[in-house]
């Protein structure tokens, strides 16, 4: 269903985000030391030390590995990624669904919520729920639980408008009305009538949040309302730290977490783009296919391709017309005009 340039970005952003996934599940075995060691042996690793053989990414000023860090960070991102879009799938279908096909004041209710929700600062709003959650407490599952929860209510609202629109716009279609007419109750209408014909957009939303998820962890990260580093790794926050570092010249310490955020964000964009181009008919784009040709004698070539022989009649583009049919035709008309 795609080919050239679009076919292209697909696959590189699928190489990416498979990518990011082997690297997050298998971080204990690839990264060399923990997310937050600060030696081996018994011997404290040197602050601010440039990328070498025994440290490939260099350290931090914390004296932590920087590419255990980058490692260790890929995994807390998926988690975070995975749990905050469950949620919202789990608290934005439902409710637009019911608010679609219930409407009254249910639907004038929750529109109105969840506009002031999606009116709000996004990163604002991810900072307040992240403190309540967290409670001004960061354990290794609660600063990720805090985190996936904060980009939920962000989420939540985008999830509600698509499939809210989507079921009132499909609610009064001849296949409800039967359903409806059967006796099905309503929740097996929504949840088993509407809901299939309601989620085709869904992927793409899907994908592009999880790309929005990322840099909305990283800059809560960087804020100082992410998670603790002795919990788990994290790419804003490193990137909070190594602002005074890079200043110094100590350019490793910012670079790598900078470019692993990059590198998810921009494998997540193409995937979503690649599908949306695929998944709407408007915009899909297909191989041309080469002209036919109609005979009664058809050679096949050595490349497979047929080849017009004396007997066969090429078909041209303008609206079916056959070149000898119509100079036939202008032939007789001229003599006609001669005759005359």
């Amino acid at each position: 269903m795609t080919s050239g340039l679009q076919r292209a970005t697909l696959l590189f952003g699928l190489v990416l985000i498979v990518l990011f996934v082997v690297v997050a599940v298998f971080a204990p075995l690839i990264a060399p030391y923990g997310s937050a060691q600060e030696s081996a042996d018994g011997v404290k690793f040197v602050a601010d030390q440039a990328p070498s053989a025994q440290h490939w990414f260099g350290t931090s000023v914390r004296q932590e590995d920087v590419f255990s860090r980058v490692i260790y960070g890929a995994r807390t991102a998926l988690l975070v990624i995975v749990l905050s879009l469950v949620l919202s799938l789990f608290a934005g279908v439902p409710l637009g669904l019911i608010s679609g096909y219930v409407g009254r004041w249910v639907d004038k209710v929750l529109v109105v919520f969840m506009d002031a929700m999606y009116a709000f600062p996004t990163l604002l709003l991810a900072i307040v729920v992240s403190i309540v959650v967290a409670g001004g407490k960061s354990t290794s599952f609660g600063g990720v639980f805090s985190a996936a929860v904060a980009i939920t209510v962000i989420f939540v609202p985008q999830y509600f408008r698509v499939v809210r629109n989507a079921t009132v716009a499909v609610k009064n279609e001849p296949y409800v009305d039967a359903a409806r007419v059967t006796g099905a109750s309503t929740m097996r209408i929504m949840f088993r009538h509407i809901l299939a014909n309601v989620t085709q957009s869904l992927p793409v939303i899907i994908t592009l949040n999880g790309a929005e998820a990322i840099l909305t962890l990283a800059g809560l990260g960087f804020l100082g309302f992410g998670i603790e580093p002795t919990q788990a790794a994290e790419w804003g926050y490193d990137l909070n730290k190594a602002i005074g570092p890079v200043s110094n010249g100590y350019w490793w310490e910012a670079v790598f977490p900078g470019i692993a955020i990059v590198l998810v964000v921009l494998g997540m964009t193409l995937v979503g783009e690649s599908l949306n181009e695929v998944l709407n008919p408007l915009l899909r784009t297909r191989r041309t296919a080469a002209p036919a040709v109609v005979g009664t004698d058809v050679v096949v070539g050595a490349d497979g391709t047929p080849e017009p022989t004396d007997n066969s009649v090429p078909v041209t583009a303008s609206f079916g017309a056959v070149p000898a049919l119509e100079q036939a035709e202008s032939s007789g008309a001229e003599g006609e005009k001669t005759d005359e």
